[in-house]
């Protein structure tokens, strides 16, 4: 027991109070806690950040600027949800996304007030997903660039392509591979670029960047297109390609977009945007060989027309030649010598007339085998 003096309102007073240890009042609160509180919540919150540490997984989480608080997903728990959870969303928890979590409240005397998770339902933060990319579609098409990609004419042959992906990916080897193998001199440049997580939306636009200030009149550097790729693994994260900025930057690219990020789920608001969308990087290599491939065979065809077109002119040429033949040679003088005519000639000059001869004159005659003088 303790004797404390106070004043209240300028009137001294004696109060006789119990004392507790922090140590025991930690308990009593938790206690309380424990006696008042349900055994578990389902909170709605943002995951402000991340961390796994262990096999365990350090959150926090945020509602706006109103609340905040710590939360744990303990090893055997957190391998088990997030499994479930990507298998139904195709996508890894990730801060600033929304959630819906079923949560234990616990107190530690150390470490205070915080949520342990316990469950967690995907369709929320599906829903909170979908909302999102709807709102980026509308923006986009507000400004005008959901379809400004479309407006780009396509090469005739796209054959240099600057290529977006992470260098070390699967995706992007089998893309290498079946362009290297297709017969056709493509010519490929990598810029590395972050192709998931939280960073891959500002590594993208550094590629991108990079491509831009690559271009020069002067070197000489040129593309046909860009490919964005991405492959490889089996659940993965995905929504930075719904990301506005992301989109509405190549939206407005001068160069024409290819998608291939493997969005096998649906499609992303960067299919929607591109110039040309194709679900896998093996897809967007086989579109371009296929492409070739037509422009190759439009190209043979052009050759054998051009090549039946020579092939009758020469044939016209030569009919018209062998009719020329046939009226020079219908023209000979000697023909005509030989049908017993002959061409008389004065002073080397064909006598036409019979007014041009006079007595004395001497005129060649000409003959099929020869000629003579003669004295008129």
């Amino acid at each position: 027991m303790s004797v404390v003096r106070t004043v209240r309102y300028g009137i001294p007073a004696l109060l006789i109070m119990k004392s507790y240890s922090l140590t025991e009042l930690c308990a009593l609160i938790g206690e309380a806690l424990n006696e008042s509180l349900d055994a578990s919540y389902w909170v709605k919150a943002e995951i402000s950040s991340l961390s796994v540490k262990g096999g365990h997984m350090y959150l926090e989480l945020i509602d706006g600027k109103t609340a905040k608080m710590r939360a744990t997903c303990w090893a055997g728990t957190q391998e088990m949800l997030m499994a479930y959870f990507e298998s139904e969303t195709g996508q890894r928890l990730q801060p600033g996304m929304a959630v819906l979590v079923e949560t234990e409240i616990q107190y530690h005397p150390v470490y205070g007030l915080s949520l342990s998770i316990v469950g967690i339902d995907p369709s929320y933060t599906l829903g909170d997903i979908a909302q999102q990319r709807q709102r980026t579609i509308q923006q986009l098409e507000k400004d005008g660039l959901l379809d400004a990609q479309q407006l780009l004419p396509l090469p005739t042959l796209i054959r240099r392509i600057a290529v977006i992906s992470s260098p070390n990916a699967a995706g992007y080897e089998d893309f290498k591979h079946q362009l290297d193998n297709s017969g056709y001199a493509f010519e490929t440049q990598l810029f590395g670029a972050t192709m998931q997580g939280e960073g891959a939306v500002k590594s993208i636009l550094a590629a991108l960047d990079e491509i831009t200030n690559n271009l020069s009149p002067i070197t000489n550097n040129h593309y046909d297109a860009v490919a964005i790729i991405r492959g490889g693994g089996a659940t993965t994260d995905l929504s930075c390609f719904d990301n506005y900025e992301l989109c509405a930057v190549c939206a407005q690219f001068e160069i024409p977009i290819l998608s291939g990020i493997g969005h096998t789920r649906d499609v992303s608001v960067l299919d929607l945007v591109a110039r040309e969308a194709l679900k896998t990087p093996t897809a967007v290599a086989e579109w371009l060989i296929h492409r070739m491939d037509e422009q190759m065979s439009r190209i043979t065809d052009l050759l054998a027309r051009l090549q039946r077109t020579a092939e009758r002119q020469i044939l016209i040429r030569q009919h018209r030649v062998e009719l020329l033949e046939q009226r020079l040679a219908a023209c000979n003088p000697e023909r005509i010598y030989r049908m017993g005519y002959s061409l008389l000639t004065k002073q080397g000059k064909v006598v036409r007339s019979v007014d041009e001869l006079h007595a004395g004159d001497i005129v060649t005659t000409h003959l099929a085998d020869g000629s003579r003088d003669l004295t008129v």
